[in-house]
């Protein structure tokens, strides 16, 4: 099962995601439900930068593909400009999730949590 978590500030600004494990829906290569995960994660990843203009450097995550393991974190002094992009940019990760988990519930879940 892959599980995703999103963590929230005193806010409620996303701050971080983590997605760790497989869904083992099919074969690995064969996999619909890692594959629309992963792109979801990797995507919004890659948008945090080109989209959203935080510097790649300033984000915090590691990537273990393997075991698949990706764990995002948001810089903390994001001024309020990048801070509204990213979190329009977070929730619609949390859309994506959410589509998935009402197709494949079984093979996808979403937890909560606070930084």
């Amino acid at each position: 099962m892959i599980n995703v978590r999103f963590y929230k500030d005193k806010k409620d600004n996303i701050k971080k995601f983590t997605i760790r494990g497989h869904a083992n829906y099919a074969s690995h290569g064969n996999d619909i439900v890692c594959a629309a995960v992963s792109a979801l994660a990797q995507t919004t990843l890659l948008s945090l930068v080109k989209v959203c203009g935080v510097e790649e450097d300033r984000i915090n995550y590691t990537i273990e593909e393997k075991t698949g393991f990706l764990d995002v974190e948001l810089p903390r002094d994001l001024d309020s400009s990048s801070l509204e992009k990213t979190q329009i940019l977070l929730e619609s990760l949390k859309i994506g999730i959410n589509s998935i988990i009402e197709i494949y519930p079984e093979y996808v879940k979403l937890e909560n949590g606070e930084v």
